[in-house]
C-alpha cells in the first residue's frame, strides 16, 4: 500500500515538475495540480463505481435470464452480448485500478466505456423480430447521464457525446421505424416524448456537472487556502520563536510567550484568574557568572563624522562580529548601551570555565578594543592561564577606588597588539589617504559580513528546518549585493511553492477512491457523519443560497415528465386537473424560495410581502424548512410520474386473451388485430421513463440530507416496483407478450422497467453519496481553515506585540512589512527628538543581597513594577508619541519625535514642531507623580532625577542575535549627562530645551555654570513642577 502511494506521489511530483517547466511558471503548475486533484477526488472514483454498476447490471441480467429458465436456444444473442460486455468492463476495472495507467489513458477510457455501453443499447434494440419507438430510450438515457456525472469528459466533450447518443437513437429509430409496415399515428409524438426525455437528461446531467464541479473547485480552493495557511502558520511560530530567540535566553523566552498568548487570547472558561497583584517578574539567580563589558575609547569623536546609515552600519558590524565571537566563545550579549558591549558567560547554564570564556572573548577581540580589563576576582578563576600586568584602574574610576578594587589588563598570548591605525586601515587602501576616518572604519568593518537585524525571520528558506534552528543560509556571510539577494528571493519564492505542491500532492494522494471507505479521524465511513457533534450541527446548519436552483431544477424535470405524458397519453380530465394541481403547488414553492430577490425591487411593504421575504431568508438559512420543501416538491413529482397510471380505462388496461396464447394458434387476423389494440398502450412504457425521470429529480438536491435523498429514492423504488411487478405486472406482461414473439428479458417491460429503476437508483445513490463526502470534506477543510486563520491571526499578533514591544510601531511594521527594497539596516536621522533620562539613584542604595529580601529578587520586583507602571503610562492616548528607548539599571530612558516622518518636520509650524518638548516634560511629570504613588504603597522615599535634551539624533536597529532600537548622538549624550549631574525630584534641561518649554508655557528656573563630562561648561535649568504636579497626579490616577 505504502509502496503505490510513493510510486504515486512520485509520479505526481514529476508531472508537477513537468508542468512548472513547461515557461508558464506557477499557473501551469496550479492547473495541473488541480487536475490531478479532480482526477483523483472525483474522476477515478466515479468511473470505478460507474464500472462496477454496468458490471453488477450485466450479472443481474444473467441471474434474471436463468432465473426465469428462458430457453438459451432462443436468445443466443444475449448470452453472447452480456458475458462479452462483461469481460470488456470486468478489463477495463483492472487496469483503472492501477492509478498510473488511469491516468496516462484517462480519455482512452472515457471513450471505450461510452463506446462500449452504446454498442451494448443497440445490440439490445437489435434482438428481436420487432422495433419499438421506445426501444432501450432509458438505457440511452443512463448513458446521456452518467457521462455527464460519471465518466471523466470535460463539459465540451460530454455535451457532444451526448448529442451524439441521443440523436443516433433518435436517428436509427425513425430510419428502422419508417421501413416497418404498420400504425404509424402515434410514432411522431412517440419519437418527440423520446427528444424530450434525451434533453431533459442532458439538462440534469450538465447541470448536476456544473455544479459539482463548482463544488470541487471550491473545495480544490479550501484545501489549497488551508493548505497555505498552515504552512503560513508553521513560518509564522517558528518566526515567533526566533524572534523570542533572538531578543532573549531561552528559558525566559518561552515562560514569555505562554504569558502573552494567553493575554491575547483573553480569559477563559475554566481558567484560574491571576490574584497576584504584582507583574510578573522572569528572575533567576546565578552564582558563578563572569561579566565582560567593552568601551570603544574615541567612537563618539569617530561617529560624529559619519552619516546616519554609516554609523548604523559600523555599529550593525561591530557589535554583529561581537555576537559571533561570542557565540564561539558560550557568551551571551547582555545590552548594546551606546558604543559599550556588555556580555556574561555562564548563563543560563553555569559553566565552570565562565571566566576563560570571558577572557578569550576579550581577546578576540582585541584587534578592536585593544585590551581586556579584569577584576582581581576574575583573575582568581584564571588558575594562571592568561599573563597578566597591572591596570591601576583604581586611578581612572572612583568607583573601583572607593570599592578597593584591584584591576589587570590581560597580556594577549599571541604577542602581536596592532595598533588603531593599522585596526582601521581598510584591505583596498589606494585611495585610503583621501577617505575620511568613518569610511575607513566602515569599510573594514564590512570585510566582518556580520548579519542584519531580523534577517532571519523573512527567509522562506527557514521553513524547511527543524526545531526552530536557524540553518547557516540565514546568516549573510560577507558582503551582498543587490543581485544576490534578488536571487536569494527567487528562490525563496521557489521553495514556498515547492512545499505548497508538495503538501498538496500529500493532500492528492489522501483524497482517493478508498479513502472514503476506510477510517478517518473526522468523518465515519458509513454514515459520513462528523465524530465531532458540534462539527455536525454546525454543516447542517449551513445556510444554502442555492436551494432555490435546487427547486427550479426540479420543476424543470416536473415540466419535461408533464410534457411526456401530455405527447403520448390519453387526453382526460384526470390528466388535466393532476398536472394542473400539481403545477400550482410546484409554482408557489418556486415563488416562495424565489420571493426574497423578486420583491427587493418593490417599495410597497405590505404584511403579506414582508412573510414571503422572510420565508424566502428562513428557507435559504434553516434546515428544517429545506427538508420540508424537498419532500414536498420530490413527493409531488415522484407520484405524478405514475399518478395517472392508475386511472386507466378497462378498455386501455385489458388486451384480447388471443394475444396471450401461442400465435400458432390463431389466424394472422386475429394476431394483427390484438397487435394493433396493444399498440394503443404505446405509453406504458412512457410511466417507466417518468419514474426514472422522478428518481433524477431526488439527485439534483445536491447539498441537501444525503440520508433524506436515500430514503426518498428507496420509497421511490419499493412503490414503482410494487406497481410495475404486482399491481400493473399483468398490462406490462401482457403487452410485451403481444408486440413480440419471444422478448425475452431486453423486450419484457416490467423486467427491464425495474432493472433500470434499480440501476438509477444505485447510480444516483453513488453520486448523493460521493457528493456528500465532498461538500463534508469541503466543511472540514472550511473549518480548519478558519481555526488555523484565527491561530495565525494570534501568531501574528504576537509577533507584533513582540516586536513592537523592542521596537517603535512605525518600525516595526518596517520589518514586518519587510521586502526586498527595505532589506538594508534600517536608520533614520531626526532634526528635533527629546531625550528624556530620568533615573531613581537611591535604587542602588535600596539594593542589597540578604536572606531577608531573597537574596536581592524582592528588590529586583520592586524595580520591575516600578519600571512597569512608567511603562503603562505609554499606553495613554496623550503619551502616545513617547517611545521608551531602554532602561538602564533604574534608569528609564525615552524619546519624543521619532515617529514624525523626517520630510514633515520642516513643513510644521514652530510652535507645533515643538510640542512634542512638551509631551515629554508632561511624562517626566507623570513620572514623578507615578513614583510618589508607589512610594505610598511600598513605604519607600524614592526620588526621581530627570534629565533633558532636545536636537538632532540618529535612530537605528543594529545586532542579529538580540536586534536593539537605539539612538545616538549628541543629543543624547547630552540628555545623559543632564540626569547624571541632575538633582532629586528635578528635571534638568538645557538652556535651548529651557527657551522651547518657555515658549510652551513652561517655567524654567536657572541653575547655573555647571562642568559637564566631555562637554566643558554648560547653563542648565530646572523646569518648575510645582504647576504640574497635581494635574499629574490626577492623569495617573485616572
Amino acid at each position: 500500500m505504502w509502496q503505490e502511494a510513493m510510486r504515486r506521489r512520485r509520479y505526481l511530483r514529476d508531472r508537477a515538475e513537468e508542468a512548472a517547466g513547461g515557461g508558464d511558471g506557477l499557473p501551469r503548475s496550479r492547473d495541473w495540480l488541480y487536475e490531478s486533484y479532480y482526477c483523483m477526488s472525483q474522476q477515478h472514483p466515479l468511473i470505478v463505481f460507474l464500472l462496477l454498476i454496468v458490471m453488477g447490471a450485466c450479472l443481474a441480467l444473467l441471474a434474471v435470464f436463468f432465473a426465469l429458465g428462458l430457453e438459451v436456444e432462443d436468445h443466443v444473442a444475449f448470452l453472447i452480448t452480456v458475458p462479452t460486455a462483461l469481460a470488456i468492463f470486468f478489463a477495463i476495472f483492472i487496469l483503472v485500478c492501477i492509478e498510473s495507467v488511469f491516468k496516462k489513458l484517462l480519455r482512452l477510457f472515457s471513450l471505450v466505456i461510452w463506446i462500449c455501453l452504446v454498442a451494448m443499447g443497440y445490440l439490445f434494440m437489435c434482438f428481436g423480430d420487432t422495433v419499438s419507438p421506445w426501444d432501450q430510450v432509458s438505457f440511452f438515457l443512463f448513458i446521456i447521464f452518467v457521462v455527464y456525472t460519471m465518466l471523466p469528459f470535460n463539459m465540451r466533450d460530454a455535451i457532444i457525446a451526448s448529442v451524439l447518443t441521443s440523436s443516433s437513437h433518435t436517428i436509427v429509430l425513425s430510419v428502422c421505424l419508417s421501413a416497418t409496415p404498420g400504425a404509424k399515428e402515434h410514432l411522431v409524438w412517440q419519437i418527440l416524448a423520446n427528444v424530450i426525455i434525451f434533453i431533459c437528461g442532458n439538462l440534469a446531467g450538465a447541470y448536476h456537472k456544473h455544479l459539482m464541479e463548482l463544488a470541487l473547485q471550491q473545495t480544490y480552493q479550501d484545501t489549497c487556502n488551508c493548505i497555505k495557511s498552515r504552512i503560513k502558520l508553521e513560518f509564522e511560530k517558528r518566526q515567533q520563536e526566533r524572534l523570542l530567540l533572538s531578543l532573549l535566553p531561552a528559558h525566559i523566552a518561552m515562560e514569555m510567550k505562554a504569558e502573552i498568548i494567553q493575554r491575547l487570547q483573553g480569559p477563559k472558561a475554566g481558567q484560574m484568574e491571576n490574584t497576584n497583584n504584582f507583574h510578573n517578574l522572569y528572575v533567576k539567580r546565578h552564582t558563578n557568572v563572569s561579566i565582560l563589558y567593552a568601551d570603544i575609547v574615541g567612537f563618539t569623536r569617530l561617529a560624529s563624522d559619519c552619516s546616519p546609515g554609516e554609523l548604523v552600519h559600523m555599529l550593525n558590524e561591530l557589535f554583529g562580529k561581537f555576537d559571533q565571537i561570542a557565540k564561539e566563545n558560550e557568551c551571551m550579549r547582555i545590552k548594546i548601551l551606546g558604543d559599550c558591549y556588555y556580555c556574561v558567560s555562564g548563563l543560563p547554564i553555569s559553566l565552570p570555565n565562565h571566566a576563560k570564556n570571558c577572557v578569550k572573548m576579550g581577546l578576540d577581540m582585541c584587534e578592536a578594543i585593544k585590551r581586556v580589563h579584569i577584576s582581581s576576582v576574575t583573575l582568581e578563576h584564571l588558575n594562571g592561564a592568561y599573563k597578566v600586568e597591572e591596570g591601576d584602574g583604581d586611578i581612572r574610576d572612583p568607583y573601583l577606588k572607593q570599592h578597593l578594587v584591584k584591576t589587570y589588563f590581560v597580556i594577549n598570548p599571541k604577542g602581536e597588539r596592532r595598533s588603531p591605525q593599522h585596526l582601521f586601515r581598510p584591505r583596498h587602501t589606494l585611495d585610503g589617504a583621501k577617505m575620511r576616518a568613518s569610511v575607513r572604519m566602515t569599510r573594514y568593518l564590512e570585510s566582518w559580513g556580520a548579519a542584519k537585524p531580523f534577517a532571519h525571520l523573512h527567509h522562506r528558506d527557514s521553513m524547511t528546518t527543524e526545531n526552530g534552528k536557524i540553518s547557516t543560509t540565514d546568516v549573510p556571510m560577507g558582503q551582498h549585493n543587490f543581485q544576490n539577494r534578488t536571487l536569494r528571493t527567487k528562490s525563496q519564492k521557489k521553495r514556498f511553492e515547492e512545499e505548497l505542491n508538495e503538501r498538496m500532492i500529500q493532500a492528492i494522494d489522501g483524497i482517493n477512491a478508498q479513502k472514503q471507505w476506510l477510517k478517518s479521524e473526522d468523518i465515519q465511513r458509513i454514515s459520513l457523519l462528523f465524530y465531532n457533534k458540534v462539527l455536525e450541527k454546525e454543516y447542517r446548519a449551513t445556510a444554502l443560497p442555492a436551494f432555490k436552483y435546487y427547486v427550479t431544477c426540479a420543476c424543470l424535470i416536473f415540466f419535461c415528465i408533464f410534457i411526456v405524458q401530455i405527447l403520448v397519453l390519453p387526453k382526460t380530465s384526470v390528466l388535466g386537473i393532476s398536472f394542473g394541481t400539481a403545477f400550482l403547488l410546484l409554482a408557489f414553492i418556486l415563488f416562495v424560495c424565489f420571493a426574497g430577490q423578486l420583491l427587493q425591487c418593490s417599495k410597497k411593504a405590505s404584511p403579506l410581502l414582508m412573510w414571503l421575504l422572510k420565508s424566502s431568508g428562513i428557507i435559504a438559512n434553516r434546515p428544517w424548512p429545506r427538508i420540508s420543501l424537498t419532500i414536498v416538491t420530490t413527493a409531488i413529482i415522484l407520484t405524478m410520474a405514475v399518478f395517472n397510471m392508475f386511472f386507466l380505462s378497462d378498455s386501455e388496461e385489458t388486451i384480447p386473451p388471443t394475444a396471450n396464447t401461442s400465435n400458432t394458434s390463431f389466424s394472422a387476423s386475429n394476431n394483427q388485430a390484438a397487435i394493433l389494440r396493444a399498440q394503443n398502450l404505446f405509453f406504458l412504457p412512457y410511466f417507466i421513463y417518468s419514474c426514472i425521470l422522478g428518481l433524477i429529480s431526488c439527485s439534483v438536491f445536491l447539498r441537501v440530507n444525503y440520508e433524506l435523498k436515500m430514503l426518498i429514492m428507496m420509497v421511490a423504488l419499493v412503490g414503482y416496483n410494487s406497481i410495475l411487478l404486482h399491481t400493473h405486472a399483468h398490462v406490462l406482461g401482457d403487452y410485451s407478450q403481444v408486440l413480440f414473439e419471444r422478448p425475452g428479458i431486453w423486450k419484457d417491460l416490467k423486467t427491464m422497467g425495474s432493472v433500470s429503476l434499480s440501476i438509477f437508483f444505485i447510480t444516483l445513490l453513488v453520486l448523493g453519496r460521493q457528493n456528500e463526502y465532498y461538500c463534508r470534506l469541503d466543511f472540514l477543510w472550511k473549518n480548519k481553515f478558519k481555526k488555523e486563520r484565527e491561530e495565525i491571526e494570534t501568531m501574528e499578533n504576537l509577533n507584533r506585540v513582540l516586536l513592537e514591544n523592542v521596537l517603535p510601531a512605525h518600525v516595526a511594521e518596517h520589518f514586518l512589512a519587510r521586502s526586498l527594497k527595505n532589506e538594508d539596516l534600517y536608520h533614520q536621522s531626526y532634526d528635533c527628538v527629546c531625550v528624556m533620562f530620568a533615573s531613581i539613584p537611591d535604587f542602588k542604595e535600596f539594593y542589597t543581597e540578604s536572606d531577608v529580601n531573597k537574596e536581592g529578587l524582592e528588590c529586583l520586583r520592586l524595580l520591575n513594577e516600578i519600571i512597569a507602571d512608567f511603562d503603562d503610562l505609554l499606553s495613554k492616548p496623550k503619551f502616545s508619541g513617547v517611545e521608551k528607548i531602554k532602561t538602564i539599571g533604574s534608569t528609564y530612558m525615552a524619546a519624543t519625535g521619532l515617529s514624525a516622518v523626517p520630510s514633515q518636520e520642516h513643513a510644521q509650524e514652530p510652535e507645533r514642531q515643538y510640542m512634542h518638548i512638551g509631551t515629554m516634560v508632561e511624562f517626566a511629570f507623570a513620572l514623578v507623580a507615578k513614583l510618589d504613588a508607589i512610594n505610598k504603597h511600598s513605604f519607600n522615599d524614592f526620588k526621581l532625577r530627570v534629565g533633558i535634551n532636545h536636537g538632532p539624533v540618529i535612530a537605528g536597529v543594529i545586532g542579529a542575535q538580540k536586534p536593539q532600537y537605539d539612538i545616538w548622538g549628541n543629543t543624547v549624550n547630552v540628555a545623559s549627562r543632564m540626569d547624571s549631574t541632575g538633582v532629586l525630584d528635578k528635571i534638568q534641561v538645557t538652556e535651548e530645551t529651557s527657551l522651547v518649554l518657555q515658549t510652551l508655557g513652561y517655567t524654567c528656573t536657572c541653575r547655573g555654570i555647571i562642568n559637564v563630562k566631555g562637554k566643558g561648561d554648560l547653563k542648565t535649568y530646572f523646569v518648575n513642577t510645582e504647576m504640574s504636579r497635581s494635574l499629574s497626579q490626577s492623569n495617573v490616577a485616572s
